[in-house]
């Protein structure tokens, strides 16, 4: 897959304020219709995708598969419904992270707190929801200063790039346990270079960074199926999530509650909450017993944890980072022990390439 076109990107974000926004919404959705069938043959699903790690022993409790659950909190419309998609995934026995833009609105305190006291993660999704970030290696180093102290100030370890875009090296200047903005295969997204893997994998630190774990999404993103392609169903879902558990991969999913309606009439950039109800509750039927399903978080320090021979049980990636258990993170015998067998060499390539 192409690396990103920096004219045409540079030329759309130039033109972008002066396009009304479901103009923007029908020039994407004729854009998608077209490339999904041409890429027809690696999306949904890429079957090259479920190559396992070397020396893999498989998940945690010898469950078949792994689930991660994440929200990127895009708006302020987003941030007020976070606490309905609490209350219904605690219903259904789920918990996950929420990733919130720290500068494009205020982000509640109490909001965050709630979140935590009540077992999900936060994670911060950039300053902006706009390509700022990856403009210049000089404005990364800018902005990661600011996420830093975002990081600190809300005692998280994750990060999600704003629309996914991604530069694995440069993400080296985040104070982070793990990085969450790349996926297996997306030909939709602004930046389309998939990672080719359902596996989360290690990027490796240099002699002064530490390493990161990075956990890519590997089920179509909601705004993809409802907003896009306008599907009614999720058919979509269920197909993949049913081709990882037969591989043994980890089904990571990204929602929006921007675009989940709770009630009432459905806005032309809104799908109803009850598809991802829906979701939840087929996992739960069809992969009863079936599947681990840590956050985020604890998915990292499994992943970094799983060769050294330590119990598992007792570490914690998030306390690890934040200084709590020192001897669990990113130490130099540890990083020798992850081999990237599993992800493509553009990875660590030039990293121009990933702006």
């Amino acid at each position: 897959m192409k690396p990103i076109n920096e004219k045409f990107v540079n030329s759309y974000y130039l033109l972008k304020p002066f396009i009304p926004r479901m103009l923007q919404i029908g020039l994407r959705r004729a854009f998608a219709a077209r490339k999904r069938s041409v890429y027809q043959d690696i999306w949904p699903i890429d079957p090259k995708a479920c190559k396992k790690p070397e020396k893999w022993q498989g998940w945690p409790g010898n469950k078949r598969f792994a689930l991660v659950l994440t929200h990127d909190v895009d708006t302020f419309r987003g941030h007020e419904r976070c606490e309905r998609l609490m209350r219904l995934e605690e219903r259904l026995g789920f918990r996950s992270s929420f990733n919130f833009v720290a500068g494009e609105y205020k982000v509640s305190p109490t909001l965050r707190r709630n979140l935590t006291e009540r077992g999900f993660e936060v994670g911060v999704h950039g300053l902006f929801h706009n390509r700022e970030l990856y403009k210049s290696r000089e404005n990364f180093r800018k902005h990661a200063l600011q996420i830093n102290k975002y990081l600190k100030e809300w005692k998280s370890v994750g990060f999600r790039s704003p629309c996914m875009y991604h530069n694995l090296e440069w993400m080296h200047d985040l104070h982070i346990a793990y990085d969450a903005s790349t996926f297996d295969t997306d030909p939709f997204e602004p930046q389309p270079d998939g990672v080719g893997t359902i596996f989360p994998f290690h990027v490796k630190g240099t002699s002064d960074q530490k390493g990161y774990m990075e956990l890519p999404y590997t089920l179509p993103q909601d705004f993809t199926l409802f907003i896009l392609f306008r599907e009614k169903n999720i058919d979509t879902w269920k197909k993949k999530i049913a081709w990882i558990a037969e591989h043994g991969g980890m089904a990571l999913l990204n929602t929006h509650p921007d675009y989940m309606n709770f009630g009432g009439k459905i806005g032309p950039e809104e799908y109803r909450a009850g598809y991802y109800e829906e979701f939840l509750k087929h996992v739960e039927h069809e992969y009863k017993d079936e599947y681990w399903s840590p956050l985020p978080h604890e998915m990292a320090d499994f992943w970094l944890n799983k060769d050294s021979g330590a119990d598992l049980s007792a570490l914690d990636a998030k306390d690890a980072f934040l200084g709590k258990d020192a001897g669990s993170w990113g130490l130099p015998d540890q990083e020798k022990n992850i081999d990237l067998e599993n992800a493509p060499v553009t990875l660590c390539a030039d990293s121009q390439s990933h702006i």
